[in-house]
């Protein structure tokens, strides 16, 4: 597996979208430049949309993993990046 910790674990398994990414937002905004959060989600859709967002905000996808439906994602938060 990887050699990256989480320091803060978000859980959103059982919700459909747009709460999975929505909530992945508030939570990379709560947390500190070069910090590490795990997201974990049973919606599909997340498997694209996580990425996107990343992609939009300028945050490093470090591992995706689906096992039996559950995706993880493990993400750094990356310092230079828009406020809106």
């Amino acid at each position: 597996m990887t050699e990256n910790k989480a320091n803060v674990i978000l859980d959103v398994r059982g919700l459909t979208c747009p709460m999975p990414v929505l909530k992945t937002k508030k939570a990379i905004d709560g947390i500190g430049s070069g910090q590490i959060l795990e997201v974990i989600a049973t919606d599909p859709a997340s498997k694209a949309d996580i990425p996107a967002l990343l992609g939009r905000l300028g945050h490093e996808l470090l591992e995706a993993t689906e096992k039996n439906g559950v995706f993880s994602f493990l993400i750094k938060k990356n310092g230079a990046t828009a406020t809106t």
